[in-house]
Protein backbone atom coordinates (compact mmCIF):
# COMPACT_ATOMS: atom_id res chain seq x y z
CA UNK A 1 0.00 0.00 0.00
CA UNK A 2 1.60 3.12 -1.24
CA UNK A 3 2.23 5.29 2.47
CA UNK A 4 2.98 9.09 0.58
CA UNK A 5 1.50 10.80 -2.73
CA UNK A 6 4.61 10.43 -4.75
CA UNK A 7 3.88 6.57 -4.19
CA UNK A 8 0.10 7.02 -4.86
CA UNK A 9 0.76 8.58 -7.99
CA UNK A 10 2.98 6.33 -9.08
CA UNK A 11 0.53 3.37 -8.51
CA UNK A 12 -1.89 4.89 -10.82
CA UNK A 13 0.55 5.55 -13.59
CA UNK A 14 1.76 2.64 -13.47
CA UNK A 15 -1.77 0.61 -13.51
CA UNK A 16 -2.65 3.28 -16.42
CA UNK A 17 0.28 1.80 -18.31
CA UNK A 18 0.08 -1.45 -17.42
CA UNK A 19 -4.01 -1.48 -19.12
CA UNK A 20 -2.73 0.12 -21.99
CA UNK A 21 0.22 -2.18 -22.34
CA UNK A 22 -1.99 -5.10 -22.48
CA UNK A 23 -4.68 -3.47 -25.37
CA UNK A 24 -1.75 -2.79 -27.31
CA UNK A 25 -0.77 -6.53 -26.45
CA UNK A 26 -4.35 -7.89 -27.15
CA UNK A 27 -3.99 -5.92 -30.53
CA UNK A 28 -0.79 -7.12 -31.58
CA UNK A 29 -1.65 -11.30 -30.63
CA UNK A 30 -5.21 -10.44 -32.64
CA UNK A 31 -3.39 -9.26 -35.69
CA UNK A 32 -0.86 -12.17 -35.83
CA UNK A 33 -3.92 -14.92 -35.04
CA UNK A 34 -5.67 -13.42 -37.90
CA UNK A 35 -3.16 -14.01 -40.96
CA UNK A 36 -2.39 -17.42 -39.08
CA UNK A 37 -5.82 -17.90 -39.93
CA UNK A 38 -5.37 -17.17 -43.26
CA UNK A 39 -2.94 -19.41 -43.81
CA UNK A 40 -4.54 -22.12 -42.81
CA UNK A 41 -7.86 -21.87 -44.58
CA UNK A 42 -5.17 -21.93 -47.51
CA UNK A 43 -6.45 -18.01 -48.93
CA UNK A 44 -3.11 -16.93 -49.76
CA UNK A 45 -5.06 -13.81 -50.94
CA UNK A 46 -6.55 -12.85 -47.77
CA UNK A 47 -3.48 -14.23 -45.94
CA UNK A 48 -1.25 -11.58 -48.21
CA UNK A 49 -3.93 -8.91 -47.00
CA UNK A 50 -4.01 -9.96 -43.45
CA UNK A 51 -0.24 -9.65 -43.43
CA UNK A 52 -0.57 -6.34 -44.56
CA UNK A 53 -2.44 -4.85 -41.89
CA UNK A 54 -0.60 -6.82 -39.39
CA UNK A 55 2.87 -5.60 -40.06
CA UNK A 56 2.37 -1.66 -38.98
CA UNK A 57 0.66 -3.79 -35.75
CA UNK A 58 3.70 -5.18 -34.76
CA UNK A 59 6.00 -2.69 -35.59
CA UNK A 60 3.82 -0.55 -33.71
CA UNK A 61 3.79 -2.74 -30.56
CA UNK A 62 8.07 -2.61 -31.16
CA UNK A 63 8.12 1.13 -30.99
CA UNK A 64 5.76 1.12 -27.75
CA UNK A 65 8.56 -1.56 -26.03
CA UNK A 66 5.71 -3.93 -25.91
CA UNK A 67 8.03 -6.75 -28.00
CA UNK A 68 11.38 -6.67 -28.84
CA UNK A 69 12.31 -6.01 -31.87
CA UNK A 70 13.66 -9.49 -32.47
CA UNK A 71 10.85 -10.86 -31.15
CA UNK A 72 8.66 -8.60 -34.24
CA UNK A 73 11.34 -9.61 -36.95
CA UNK A 74 10.89 -13.24 -35.89
CA UNK A 75 7.07 -12.76 -36.38
CA UNK A 76 7.46 -11.59 -39.43
CA UNK A 77 9.57 -13.17 -40.76
CA UNK A 78 8.04 -16.31 -40.30
CA UNK A 79 4.33 -15.26 -41.08
CA UNK A 80 5.82 -13.86 -44.58
CA UNK A 81 7.68 -17.52 -44.98
CA UNK A 82 4.16 -19.36 -44.37
CA UNK A 83 2.63 -17.15 -46.70
CA UNK A 84 5.42 -17.74 -49.95
CA UNK A 85 5.10 -21.09 -49.18
CA UNK A 86 1.64 -21.48 -50.06
CA UNK A 87 0.64 -22.85 -53.48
Amino acid sequence: MANSAQAEKRARQAEKRRQQNASQRSTFRTFVKKVVKAIESGDKAAAVEAYKSAVPQIDGATTKGIIHANKAARHKSRLNAHIKAMA
